[in-house]
This record gives C-alpha cells, structure tokens and sequence, in this order.
C-alpha cells in the first residue's frame, strides 16, 4: 500500500522501527545465560607486593574525563606506567560523573552514596573497592562510610556480590538475567583478581564463580554489558565512553 501523506508515511515508519527496536532490546535482554565454555572468564590476578591498582578519572593535566581506555592507556605509557589491565570502573551518571565514591590519589571527588534508588548500584548491600598504601579491600558501602578513612584510592559501585564469603541476599540461583558482567574480587591473603564474563552471566553464577573457583572472601561489582578489560596480551579496541577507570600497573622496582 503507497502512503497518501508523507505525515502518515513518518508515523508507521516510525511504529515499524519502534517495534523492532523493542524486540530487538527484548532478545538482549532474554538473552539466556551462556558461557564460553574453554574460558567462561577473561581475569587478571594482581598481586599486592608486584602491582599497583590505581582509579583514573581526568586527565591531570587539562582536568578533563579521560572518557576512552585508548585515552587513558596512552597517559598512562607516557608518564612511565607499565601497564597489567585497564578496565572501566563503575557505574556513572550522564555528564562522566561517577554515581558514589569516588578517591583518586587520597582526594575525594565525588561523596559516598547512600541514597535509595533503581539499578544495580542501588541494589543494597552495595559496597566500597578500596586501595590503602599495599592493601586492597572491600566493604559494605554503610560500613565504610563509619569506620574507613585515609585511602589512596576508592570506589563504590554495587552490588555488592560477596561480603565474606556469603552471597548477595537479593541473588537467585537459575535467574535469567543474564548479562556481561565484571567485577574485582579480594581474597583472604590480600590478593585480588579482575574479571569479565565471557558471555551472558547471572548474578548467582557470577558470585559462585569469585567464592568457589577464584577463591574470593569479598567481590564487588563492576559494571555490565558495556564492560571492557585491557590487558598488554589482548589489547582493547572499545571506543565505548565511561567515567572512572581502575588500573594494574607493575611496580616500579
């Protein structure tokens, strides 16, 4: 059928594309949880006494985000760095801002965040990922706000999905929400890991996952399907633009 009226062409173009769209988020969304089954997980095992872990969010020299890992890696190599992993790190409102704690180099740019809301970060428990001269830690987000001071480095992202060896009370085993996941895991020696899905994942399996094979007493999430890690052996190509970054560098000897 030809359209009489350009008007009524745009408004059923329109409703085609709006359709589509929505199926096509829908099939994202329901997408089931699936894993490579040869490496279910892309980690990077950092060591307190050979790495540092260290949060990027401007650039110091124009006070300006860093926005992309390329941007970010590229600072980092030039001011002498010997670059592990980059990953983005935590959630953020529109503008590059971080949505709660955030501590780069002792200063605290934006305050904890307790409010109540929607989304993941706001899914309670939620949590701090915390660095103090060659100690790595976590704690629930309420917890640290009364009781940890003086950090080189935070920040606050949630959920929070292990608090000592126990799972997140909210997560259901057999979910299917399914999604990329990453996250960063602290074990009781100290050492800590990175990780990334290699697939869809959900909270259950990913939690499970950072307490029974990766070892992990707490484990925080980092973000979801826009996640990426940057590592020297598999470098990123992601022009994907976030806010704060974590970074594991060698320590300088």
């Amino acid at each position: 059928m030809r359209c009489r009226s350009s008007w009524i062409c745009f408004f059923i173009l329109a409703a085609s594309l709006l359709t589509g769209c929505s199926s096509l988020r829908q099939a994202i969304q329901n997408r089931p949880c699936a894993l490579d089954p040869l490496q279910p997980y892309d980690t990077v095992h950092i060591n307190p006494a050979l790495h540092n872990i260290t949060m990027h969010w401007k650039n110091p020299e124009t006070d300006e985000p860093f926005k992309t890992i390329t941007n970010l890696v590229g600072w980092l190599e030039n001011t002498g760095h010997s670059i592990v992993a980059v990953t983005n790190g935590g959630i953020f409102e529109p503008g590059l801002v971080p949505t709660g704690l955030y501590v780069e180099n002792g200063h605290e740019k934006q305050p904890l965040n307790l409010d109540d809301g929607y989304g993941n970060f706001y899914l309670k428990p939620n949590g701090v990922f915390f660095v103090r001269g060659d100690h790595f830690g976590i704690e629930e987000a309420t917890h640290f706000g009364e009781g940890v001071t003086e950090v080189d480095f935070a920040l606050q992202s949630g959920p929070l999905i292990l608090q000592d060896n126990q799972i997140h009370p909210a997560f259901t085993p057999g979910s299917k929400n399914c999604r990329l996941r990453s996250g960063i895991g602290v074990s009781p020696n100290g050492h800590a890991i990175l990780a990334i899905s290699n697939g869809a994942v959900n909270f259950m399996d990913f939690a499970t996952w950072f307490r029974d094979t990766a070892g992990m007493a707490d484990a925080l999430y980092l973000d979801g399907a826009i996640s990426t890690l940057h590592t020297r052996e598999h470098p990123s190509i992601s022009d994907e633009v976030y806010a704060g970054f974590l970074a594991v560098t060698r320590r300088k000897e």
